[in-house]
This record gives C-alpha cells, sequence and structure tokens, in this order.
C-alpha cells in the first residue's frame, strides 16, 4: 500500500472505523473478521487477527472452531448468528431474512450495519493481501490442519 498513498490513505479511513470505532463488541467483530478471513483464504488476516482475538478473550479453541462455522459445538446463539451472516455475505452478499432477524434482537441499526460493513471490509482485505502476495512475518501461525 505504501506504493499507492493516496488509495492507501482513502481506505486507511474506513478501515479504521471498521477495526477501532465499529459499534460491535470487539469480540463478535473478531468472530466476523476471522470467519472472513477463513472464507477468503487469507492467511495473513488469519494470523493477524488471531493473535488479536486472543487478546480479546477467544481461546485457542474457539479460533480454530470458526472454521468449522456456525453449525460447530459450542457457540452460543449470537455466535452462531453471526458466523451464519458471514457466510451468507460471503456465498449469496446478502443476510438472509432470519438471520437479519435473530440479529436484530441483540443489535442497533448502526451494529447490523457495521456487521456488514465488517464482512465488507475484511473481503476487500483479503483480496487485496492475496493478490499482492503479503506474506506472514516470522513467527505467525499459518491457518490450522484441516
Amino acid at each position: 500500500m505504501a506504493n499507492y498513498s493516496k488509495l492507501y490513505n482513502r481506505w486507511r479511513v474506513f478501515g479504521n472505523h471498521v477495526l477501532y470505532k465499529s459499534s460491535l463488541p470487539i469480540r463478535e467483530k473478531e468472530i466476523l473478521i476471522l470467519r472472513t478471513g477463513w472464507l477468503c483464504n487469507s492467511k495473513y488476516e488469519w494470523a493477524q487477527h488471531s493473535l488479536i482475538a486472543k487478546r480479546f478473550g477467544l481461546s485457542e479453541e474457539e479460533i480454530l472452531q470458526i472454521k468449522e462455522g456456525p453449525d460447530a459445538e459450542g457457540w452460543n446463539s449470537l455466535e452462531s448468528t453471526l458466523l451464519r451472516a458471514a457466510d451468507e455475505l460471503y456465498i449469496d452478499s446478502i443476510i438472509s431474512n432470519a438471520t437479519w432477524e435473530e440479529l436484530s434482537k441483540t443489535y442497533s441499526p448502526q451494529q447490523l450495519m457495521d456487521v456488514v460493513f465488517t464482512v465488507g471490509q475484511y473481503t476487500l482485505t483479503a483480496m487485496a493481501l492475496n493478490s499482492l502476495g503479503i506474506q506472514l512475518e516470522d513467527g505467525m501461525k499459518d491457518f490450522p490442519e484441516f
């Protein structure tokens, strides 16, 4: 991104909102980001956000369970619904009415928007990281084994 500062400076504003100023609780946002990274096959995104997620309360087991998706055992109702929302946005580019209604039981309209924009931001980020060949730093963990 250093090679295209005009783009980076504009993208950074949006990215900073999603990462630092989102109305979503951090743990829930990290679940969305990790699921998106997994779905988009973004090793860099997965590695970076696995570390962040651990700092905000996700266990190693929960992080690994994210790859299994919304129907894996152990998620509470909201976490399962967040994973389903990420899957639906990735697959269909829309959150289904049933998933939206379930999220609406917990989230404000602004938080619902942040769900969509978090998945969108990290899908875009994954596309850039993957396409630009960004490599993991030394000591970063690759994807978990299947």
